[in-house]
């Protein structure tokens, strides 16, 4: 069985996002970026699972510019197989992945496919239903555990009650949420063997699918800064400053 994994080249986690002074977006010059985090433990999941016997190959695709080469070469490096960028300098929103990685699941066609539940640039959480809904497959979101076993797929997910157990017929689609697993590291000399690794590059362009924005992002701005709070000797005293100043009692 071959495994389709999506990955997503974002504004690394440990680095502060900074609005550019003109309110049209967010600065990117000198900013180090990486894997989507989410997208990390897609993989992890992926591989585990061929290193278990149940998958033949993982295939890492990406969306967008050249850059996002880095990125599938970080997923190499953690053990996919072949990388796979769909290459486009267009503004992609999520519906615009999910037609496109459509278009690579009919070409590639895995027995399932793994996402990331979001990406922490935008927090939409809507690319791999998307995808499975156009694909008209069986999906499982927000997985915390999966197994496959005999051709079907049994995924924990984890929902505001505790967490729900779904069997899904195969091929599929999963999200992977924080707890599935903890992914590992790409060591060094797991990064030059990534360079001999096949890399497939395809234009947007010539898959003729429509990836226009249907939204449009008016301005960014900064959060404002909150004031700074204060120390009371007491609970009389705050329960005083409470009474002072109502307000303050909404913040909470």
């Amino acid at each position: 069985m071959k495994i389709l994994v999506a990955v997503k080249r974002v504004v690394d986690h440990n680095v502060k996002v900074r609005v550019k002074s003109d309110g049209s977006g967010i600065e990117l010059n000198g900013v180090k970026m990486s894997m989507n985090p989410f997208d990390e433990i897609a993989i992890e999941e992926a591989i585990r699972l061929k290193e278990k016997g149940v998958a033949t190959e993982v295939v890492a695709v990406s969306c967008g510019p050249e850059a996002c080469q880095e990125t599938l070469r970080i997923a190499l490096a953690l053990g996919a197989d072949r990388g796979l960028l769909i290459e486009t300098g267009e503004e992609l929103q999520p519906l615009a992945v999910a037609k496109l990685l459509k278009a690579v699941v009919e070409q590639e066609m895995p027995g399932l496919v793994i996402v990331g539940k979001q990406a922490i640039d935008d927090d939409c959480n809507q690319t791999g239903q998307m995808l499975a809904g156009l694909l008209g497959w069986a999906q499982g979101t927000f997985a915390s555990k999966v197994e496959v076993i005999d051709g079907r797929c049994t995924v924990v997910r984890e929902v505001d009650g505790g967490s729900q157990t779904l069997t899904l017929e195969m091929p599929a689609l999963i999200t992977a949420d924080l707890r599935l697993n903890e992914p590992r590291y790409a060591s060094l000399p797991s990064m030059m063997k990534a360079k001999k690794k096949p890399l497939d590059l395809i234009k947007a362009d010539s898959l003729a699918i429509d990836i226009r924005p249907r939204l449009e992002t008016l301005a960014l701005f900064e959060p404002e800064q909150r004031a700074a709070g204060i120390r009371v000797a007491d609970v009389a005293a705050l329960v005083a400053k409470l009474n002072a100043h109502p307000g303050l009692i909404q913040e909470f």
